[in-house]
């Protein structure tokens, strides 16, 4: 059940989902409005002093240097955004979008950029009445377009979706009870500016990424207790010569995992070690674990920071505006490129053990894990998709932000490209979920090649009979398609890890 989230000042990656993904209502608490108005009111008072403050009482970009009048402050943040909604191609998706106006009302809500309280209400409206502006996802550098679109929305431009339906940004106001409303001072170029959506698309491919590394802990033991592996590669004490955390906790995940497996005890003193896709689990699991861990940590504060600019500084007695770069899309870009090298890491483990059952020399089990290969291909061409699937996530392993292609006139002369970053993080982690997918329908087809009368471990049996509700057993070829869309819609929702979890009685670390 999605909960209601109060704007303050803190949110964690799981408040985002609820609001994004489970359509949790957003409410601002009272300092979240009270530090919105102090800023807004110091922004009022400077355009009528005609202060000098950059985008506000000056043009944007290379344009810093001419002079906007009091009287055309309000024209210019219209501007702003009919100008820079240029974003093409395929629209982002409502998670995409929902996601970037969250963080644009968390960004903004720090209280210092100096918007109007009831800007920010319209968005919090968006959210909650269920209107989601249409937004292109190509053509972003770290910020801007994108968010321009969606801004364009507030005031009854751009479109937007309400509904399921795509309506003019007018219509869908109307359709959600809500009315336009025009932009003022500042508030154009603060609902562009910052690593809104950046930050956004980065927290939803990192939620997913995140899971789906929790989850190949959980596929990778039923991969290990199907091919009948050692647990020597397990051990604590092995562990404890290599004190990496993330490792240890995967080793005694697979522990937990397989604790009571008859099949793993019948195994034990076979072999001395087993290849390296089933015995480096903890190594390489543990490995992808702790970079995304260290995206998550960078993405909760970049989440709860201003990434504005200017920034206007409220404090009594030292009021001050001022222009830096919070803007900046570096740790985003840096964290994203780096997890999405993680979870291919992940993937391509994962394809190997799914070889190992299917490669009849190897598993001696049927070629395929059919009874009558030949006549049937099993599951021969499922791990071709894997294939398929790793070149693609290999190709998005490129890192978007070592590209530089300066804008603005050269003002902005170094780009950071962290947008792109996170928007292939969404790809990589579908992709990384395929993969298992397809590996864990491997271990379920195998289950009849092993010894009927050795008890898989609990947590392996929860998950295989939930799964056999849906899958059926493979005695002759069937269609794969909606197996595999079955399993993989299993590890996105996180019902795989539930269903370990109440099998074993222990959380998946």
């Amino acid at each position: 059940m999605a909960r209601t989230i109060a704007l303050g000042p803190h949110m964690d990656l799981y408040d985002f989902m609820d609001v994004v993904r489970n359509h949790g209502k957003v409410e601002f608490s009272p300092d979240y409005c009270n530090r919105v108005n102090r800023s807004r009111s110091l922004v009022e008072k400077w355009v009528e002093e005609e202060k000098v403050m950059y985008g506000v009482t000056t043009g944007f970009g290379a344009l810093c240097t001419k002079a906007i009048s009091r009287e055309e402050t309000a024209q210019l943040q219209e501007n702003i955004i009919l100008s820079h909604s240029v974003s093409v191609g395929k629209p982002l998706s409502e998670e995409a979008v929902r996601g970037t106006l969250l963080m644009i009302l968390q960004n903004l809500g720090q209280g210092y950029s100096g918007v109007r309280l009831e800007v920010l209400e319209q968005l919090r409206q968006f959210l909650n009445r269920g209107l989601t502006p249409w937004a292109p996802g190509d053509g972003s550098v770290g910020y801007l377009s994108p968010e321009a679109h969606m801004a364009l929305v507030i005031t009854g431009k751009g479109r937007a979706y309400y509904q399921g339906e795509l309506l003019t940004g007018e219509k869908a106001l109307e359709r959600a009870g809500l009315s336009p409303l025009p932009l003022a001072s500042k508030e154009g170029l603060a609902l562009v500016s910052g690593t809104t959506s950046a930050t956004a698309l980065a927290a939803v491919g990192l939620y997913d990424m995140l899971q789906a590394a929790r989850t190949a802990d959980v596929i990778g033991a039923m991969s290990l207790e199907i091919l009948q592996g050692v647990m020597n590669a397990f051990d604590p004490r092995v562990m404890a010569v290599r004190p990496h955390p993330d490792q240890a906790k995967v080793a005694e995940n697979i522990r937990n995992l397989l604790a009571d497996s008859q099949v793993i005890a019948e195994a034990q003193g076979k072999r001395v070690q087993d290849a390296l896709s089933l015995r480096c689990i903890p190594q390489l699991h543990g490995a992808a674990r702790k970079t995304l861990e260290d995206a998550l940590k960078n993405l909760e504060t970049e989440m709860n920071s201003c990434c504005d600019n200017p920034i206007l500084w409220p404090e009594p007695g030292n009021e001050a505006v001022i222009s830096a770069c919070n803007a900046d899309s570096s740790y985003v870009g840096v964290s994203m490129d780096a997890s999405c090298i993680a979870a291919t890491m992940l993937a391509k483990m994962s394809e190997r053990r799914n070889n190992r059952m299917i490669d009849g020399s190897l598993s001696g089990y049927p070629w395929f894990l059919i009874q009558d290969p030949g006549l049937n291909s099993g599951l021969m061409i499922p791990q071709y998709t894997q294939a398929g699937l790793l070149n693609q996530m290999r190709i998005l392993c490129t890192p978007a932000v070592i590209d530089n292609t300066p804008t603005c006139g050269n003002q902005e002369d170094y780009v950071a490209m962290g947008y792109n970053a996170a928007k292939k993080s969404l790809a990589v982690a579908e992709k990384l979920e395929y993969i298992l997918a397809i590996e864990l329908l491997s271990v379920y087809e195998a289950q009849p090649f092993v010894d009927r009368n050795l008890r898989r471990s609990s947590a392996s049996r929860s998950v295989l009979e939930a799964i056999g509700e849906k899958v059926p057993g493979m005695e002759e070829d069937f269609y794969l398609y909606p197996q595999i869309e079955f399993l993989r819609s299993c590890i996105h929702s996180g019902k795989i890890l539930e269903w370990a979890e109440k099998g074993m009685q222990k959380k998946i670390l």
